[in-house]
C-alpha cells in the first residue's frame, strides 16, 4: 500500500469543517461523531487502526487523529482533496482576482455575460493551480457543482463568491497516512484485523461519484461489494437519500449470516440542511 504520512503536531483544538469546500463533509454532525467514536475506541488509541475509507475531505480523520492521538489512521484521499490542500495559496490567489470584479456587483444575483467572459479570462490565464471544486461555490447557484474546469462556462454564474480567503491548513493531515485505493482493495488487507474501525461515507446509490474523484455511478454492484467487507467495528453514514437502512431490514430477514455480521446496530438520526430551503434526515449506523 502506497501512503505518505504527514507529520505529526497535535493542536489546540480539532477542525469542525473541512479548511476548503467539499460536499458531503459531514461538518454538521462532527460532535456527534466525535461523541461515538469514544464509544468505539477507547483512551487515546493505543494498538487501533481507524481506516477513513471514503476519505472525502478528510474532516473524519482528522478528528480521529485528534481524539486518538496513539492510533494509526489512514485517510483514503481518493479524490486528492490533500492536493487541494497544497494549493490553498494559488486558490486564495484566484479568489482574490475574481473578488475584485465581484465586489461591487449585487450578491447572489446572476452574473451578465460580459462580466462571465472577464471571469471566465481571469481563470483561463491563472498562472497556478486552479480548484474548480471552490470555484464552482463562488460563481454557481447553490449546490451545483463540476468535475472540471472546462465545465464552467456551460454554466450561468451567480455572484456567490467567498468575501474573504481561506484560513490556512496547517496540522490539517498531521499524523494521518495517505493513501489513494479503491475500497475493494483496501478493506480486504484490514478486514482480519483485531481494533481495527471502517469509517464508511460512501456515496448514495444512483449517484455521479464526482465528489470522490470518480466519475461513474455508485450503483448497486459497488454498494454490495462494500457490504461484502463491512464487519464490526463500523461506523457507516447514511441518509433518506440512500438505501442504506433498507437494506438491512432486506438481510435481516432474508440473509441471517449476513445479518450476524452487520446486525444488531445503533443509529443515530439527525436533520441536515443543504441549503435554506432542502434539508434531508442523516443517519449514523455503528456497531461496535
Amino acid at each position: 500500500m502506497e501512503k505518505l504520512v504527514a507529520k505529526s503536531n497535535q493542536h489546540n483544538k480539532p477542525h469542525s469543517t473541512a479548511p476548503l469546500p467539499f460536499i458531503g463533509q459531514k461538518r454538521q454532525i462532527i460532535q456527534v461523531f466525535r461523541n461515538t467514536l469514544d464509544r468505539i475506541v477507547p483512551d487515546d488509541g493505543q494498538g487501533w487502526t481507524i481506516i477513513d475509507v471514503f476519505g472525502g475531505s478528510g474532516l473524519l480523520a482528522h478528528n480521529a487523529k485528534y481524539l486518538k492521538p496513539k492510533a494509526r489512521v489512514i485517510y483514503n484521499d481518493f479524490d486528492n482533496f490533500s492536493q487541494r490542500l497544497y494549493h490553498l495559496c494559488d486558490t486564495n490567489r484566484l479568489r482574490q482576482q475574481l473578488y475584485a470584479i465581484l465586489e461591487p456587483l449585487p450578491r447572489a444575483k446572476r452574473i451578465d455575460e460580459p462580466t462571465k467572459q472577464k471571469l471566465l479570462e481571469i481563470i483561463q490565464n491563472f498562472d497556478g493551480f486552479v480548484d474548480c471544486h471552490s470555484v464552482s461555490t463562488w460563481l454557481l447557484f447553490s449546490g451545483n457543482q463540476i468535475s472540471h474546469i472546462d465545465e464552467l462556462p456551460k454554466h450561468e454564474f451567480y455572484n456567490t463568491i467567498r468575501r474573504s480567503d481561506y484560513p490556512t491548513a496547517d496540522g490539517y493531515l498531521d499524523g494521518l497516512e495517505i493513501v489513494s485505493e479503491n475500497f475493494e482493495i483496501l478493506m480486504p488487507k484490514f478486514y482480519h484485523q483485531d481494533k481495527t474501525l471502517f469509517i464508511l461515507d460512501p456515496p448514495y446509490l444512483r449517484t455521479k461519484q464526482e465528489a470522490y474523484g470518480l466519475g461513474e455511478y455508485f450503483g448497486m454492484v459497488q454498494f454490495l461489494k462494500l457490504m461484502k467487507w463491512v464487519r464490526p467495528p463500523y461506523l457507516f453514514f447514511s441518509s433518506t437519500k440512500s438505501e442504506f437502512l433498507s437494506y438491512l431490514d432486506y438481510v435481516k430477514t432474508h440473509e441471517p449470516e449476513t445479518w450476524k455480521r452487520v446486525g444488531d446496530f445503533e443509529k443515530l438520526s439527525f436533520t441536515a440542511h443543504v441549503n435554506n430551503s432542502s434539508k434531508y434526515e442523516d443517519n449514523m449506523v455503528f456497531k461496535i
